[in-house]
């Protein structure tokens, strides 16, 4: 197989025999022992399990002839449990943890016909911008071996931008698919919370986490989300809404989109190479028949606080249960304090004990009412400003993250730095809305230095995940961005 075969060229040449599915995990694998001493973007290989799950579909090829991912290789974010195969969330709490069920979300993918090929890196727990916060090592961005590919999906992203995969699952609680995504090149769709079932995923933020996929291309994120999408009767918060034929959006056609623009919250803070591709992508947009409208989000300047409070008091609460009894690193003591002290002390690493403190601290008695309860209101709040912008335009348009990806190191020193990374992406998980982004070029923050991709963003009304795909791929369709590949590995 083709190492730029999208997933829909990968699934038709199985199903029509012009290729096996032994061959595509087997190409695969390759490209991911090529790539990942340099990448590191996986924390487990799943070659033996991947390899038989694909011979099988290869001796019962008719079973699978209507499958919408027959024999697609597919990588996997390290905090979705899979049965038998290892899932850590980078963490040391959990590094010999095997699932003994399957997430929805892998039950929906095996069903449709897809080969998972391993676990990818990704910050501990979910907890970060830019995989630096694995416990096993960061991940390192195809495009720039010193750069990061983002956070927390950073190795998913980082897997389909090598195109070690033409897919890979990722998980967003406030922007861990988009901004990875951006970060290197490639397509990060954050669905509606409530879309897609969260029932085993490893929780961080449980009112804000969602699974969403990385792809090549808008048609295959398309594709894959008509796939896991839709009701489960395990996962209390999903939604009941009937499914869309995502993929029978994408007809090219966007006259008369009005796309909602934020002029006023872009006008500092942006890169200038990030605010070049942007005003270049609107353009394109226009071009193509959408209506650019200059609206307001009054209380987005709040959003980065506000995630913070009501991330971090949601942490506190799920990550209690890591405490050496159940499952997970035990670490020793003489009674039972002593060993929740030390099992916490040495499976958790800094950024995550941050966060546990800070969301513990804002729940506290006392203080409940000053951090946690406000940031609940101004939550409502900055969904208000969405709901009215949504009732002049289709979508709202910004660049994904303010500037291109950034050196490995160069932020750890500064947390809320790091945080500001997500500045553009937060609202959406705060507001429960869903979000794109799509390659739109490059920004060279220093001639003679690697290109580093730009990702622009769209966010949609609750549910319309149709409109913003039918967006990105209109887009796509006039722009080369999603044809580039990495320098890296050498190919």
């Amino acid at each position: 197989m083709s190492n730029v075969a999208t997933a829909r060229e990968t699934r038709d040449a199985v199903r029509a025999g012009a290729a096996s599915a032994v061959e595509a995990c087997r190409s695969a694998l390759a490209r991911l022992d090529a790539a990942e001493p340099e990448l590191h973007a996986f924390n487990t290989v799943a070659a033996d399990r991947a390899l038989a799950r694909a011979a099988a579909i290869d001796r019962d090829r008719a079973a699978w002839r209507d499958a919408p991912l027959a024999g697609v290789p597919v990588a996997v974010k390290d905090n979705i449990c899979t049965r038998g195969v290892r899932t850590t969330a980078s963490s040391r709490a959990l590094e010999r943890f095997i699932p003994p069920y399957d997430a929805t979300v892998i039950q929906r993918l095996e069903a449709a016909g897809a080969v998972v090929i391993g676990k990818t890196n990704c910050d501990e727990f979910a907890m970060g911008s830019s995989t630096e916060n694995s416990a096993f090592g960061p991940a390192r961005n195809p495009w720039a071996l010193d750069r990061t590919p983002g956070g927390s999906s950073g190795g998913s992203a980082a897997a389909v931008a090598a195109r070690i995969t033409p897919l890979a699952l990722g998980s967003d609680t406030g922007g861990s698919i988009r901004q990875p995504a951006a970060m290197c090149g490639v397509v990060g769709l954050k669905p509606t919370y409530g879309r897609v079932s969260r029932y085993g995923l490893i929780a961080f933020g449980s009112s804000l986490d969602q699974v969403g996929p990385i792809a090549t291309c808008v048609a295959d994120a398309a594709m894959v989300l008509r796939v896991l999408a839709g009701h489960d009767p395990a996962d209390a918060t999903s939604a009941p809404d009937g499914v869309s034929d995502y993929e029978a959006a994408l007809t090219g056609d966007i006259r008369g989109i009005r796309i909602g623009v934020p002029r006023q919250m872009l006008a500092e803070g942006v890169d200038p190479g990030v605010a070049l591709a942007f005003n270049a992508a609107l353009d394109v947009l226009e071009a193509r028949g959408a209506a650019l409208i200059d609206i307001e989000l009054a209380h987005a300047r709040f959003a980065i606080p506000v995630y913070y409070l009501v991330a971090t008091a949601e942490a506190s609460s799920n990550l209690a249960r890591y405490d050496g009894v159940r499952y997970g690193l035990r670490a020793g003591g003489h009674d039972l304090h002593t060993m929740y002290s030390s099992s916490r002390e040495a499976g958790f690493g800094p950024e995550v004990k941050r966060r546990i403190m800070l969301g513990t601290y804002v729940l506290s008695a006392g203080y409940y009412d000053a951090y946690y309860l406000k940031a609940q209101q101004v939550r409502t709040l900055i969904l208000r400003d969405y709901e009215n912008a949504f009732t002049r335009v289709d979508a709202v348009a910004m660049p994904t993250a303010p500037a291109p990806a950034f050196r490995i190191g160069e932020k750890t020193s500064d947390p809320l730095q790091m945080y500001l990374t997500d500045v553009f992406t937060v609202s959406a998980n705060l507001a429960g809305l869903p979000a794109i982004s799509i390659p739109c070029g490059f920004s060279n923050a220093v001639p003679g230095e690697a290109r580093l991709p730009v990702g622009l963003q769209l966010t949609g009304r609750r549910f319309d995940e149709a409109t913003l795909l039918r967006i990105g791929d209109a887009y796509e369709r006039d722009t080369p961005w999603s044809k580039h590949l990495p320098p890296h590995p050498s190919r």
